[in-house]
């Protein structure tokens, strides 16, 4: 994957030798998997609701599957940004919600009962997934009694506070030159 990193790089840029170990630990990698999976179920529940409804029997159905590939998104959309770990939680609280409205569709009178029970089945896997994930991921505190790093004497300038200033000095002095000759310029005959 890195040769094709090199063919947009610059003449002057070094050339990448060799690929390292990803930093991503696998939960961060599996969650970034169920967000895209989660923006895919969204995308279909949201434009294709019916073939989901008639899949399960659950015909007349088709606002609240829409409303729930909504919900996946929006989630999926959170579990692939910085708040990762809310994203999954979202996806937990969906998966709570996915399982009680098949639960509804496992009536006497509905045919389809043995794709409802599938679909619970694969829910309950990934409720399972996103619930570990969303444990895995949980932001990391330290302990009460772990000493604090502060850094009053950093100004985030390498070489400080008064080498910048000096620089800007310099810079508005040249600039005023610079407005006093075109200035002489413009007067002259």
């Amino acid at each position: 994957m890195f040769h094709f990193s090199n063919i947009v790089r610059t003449k002057g840029d070094p050339k990448i030798v060799e690929g390292g170990a990803s930093l991503k630990q696998p939960v961060d990698q599996l969650a970034r998997a169920l967000g895209w999976f989660s923006i895919g179920l969204g995308v279909v529940e949201l434009f294709a609701p019916r073939r989901v409804t008639e899949t399960l029997g659950m015909e007349g159905h088709e606002t609240l599957v829409r409303s729930f590939g909504i919900r996946e998104i929006m989630a999926g959309i959170m579990t692939l940004s910085v708040e990762k770990n809310a994203g999954l939680w979202a996806r937990v609280g969906g998966d709570g919600l996915d399982a009680a409205a098949l639960l509804s569709g496992l009536t006497p009178d509905n045919p389809k009962k043995g794709n409802i029970a599938l679909a619970l089945l694969m829910v309950g896997g990934i409720a399972m997934l996103d619930y570990r994930t969303a444990q895995g991921t949980k932001p990391r505190r330290p302990a009460r009694d772990a000493r604090r790093k502060l850094y009053p004497n950093r100004s985030g300038f390498p070489k400080g506070i008064e080498s910048v200033r000096t620089g800007a000095r310099q810079i508005a002095a040249h600039a005023g030159q610079n407005e006093v000759k075109q200035g002489d310029e413009r007067r002259a005959p």
